[in-house]
């Protein structure tokens, strides 16, 4: 996977995204590699994935272009980042399984996409709880979150949180990774 490091269709789209004001200053190369930590993180026998707030396809694009057995959904409400996306999406040639949705992850997650994926991904695109509790509802029932974490001598942001009310538990920590294991109660 380190080949992506200098995949030149990714470095092309971040680059852009810098452009167009998506991204930060951030390297290109190090946006790779801190998504390739998310790309680790995902069962093998996932199909499907979410990306929520993905601005500009971080770390979405990275995981399409490395796991091109799985459906992706790229979700941001800001229209201009997700005209952006669409263009590198279609320049990376993944427009066949990489859909980019413009809208509210909380309605989206509630309606459209409730309970559909077997795993969503997101760099903390709020506080630890509206984080959980927007990301939760998009699981499949035995599904899987993953969340960007700060370094581990930063403690625990989810401690004291009610994890039981957005069905999962405290998570597992893989990397920089925090795995939350969904189960949503039978109806």
């Amino acid at each position: 996977m380190s080949d992506l490091l200098t995949h030149s269709g990714l470095l092309r789209a971040f680059s852009e995204a810098q452009r167009v004001g998506a991204l930060g200053p951030v390297s290109p190369v190090d946006v790779i590699a801190h998504s390739l930590a998310f790309v680790e993180a995902l069962p093998e026998d996932a199909t499907t994935c979410a990306d929520l707030g993905t601005g500009a396809g971080v770390p979405g694009l990275v995981i399409a272009v490395a796991r091109p057995d799985l459906r992706l959904v790229l979700v941001d409400r800001r229209a201009k980042r997700t005209d952006a996306l669409r263009r590198a999406v279609a320049s990376l040639g993944l427009e066949s399984r990489v859909e980019v949705v413009c809208g509210d992850a909380e309605e989206l997650g509630q309606t459209t996409f409730h309970h559909s994926m077997d795993v969503v991904t997101c760099r903390g695109f709020g506080s630890p709880e509206t984080t959980i509790r927007l990301s939760t509802p998009w699981v499949r029932s035995g599904g899987i979150v993953l969340v960007s974490e700060p370094p581990e001598e930063q403690g625990n942001r989810w401690l004291g949180l009610d994890l039981a009310a957005a069905d999962t538990s405290m998570p597992t920590r893989r990397g920089p990774m925090a795995v939350f294991h969904v189960e949503h109660p039978h109806p």
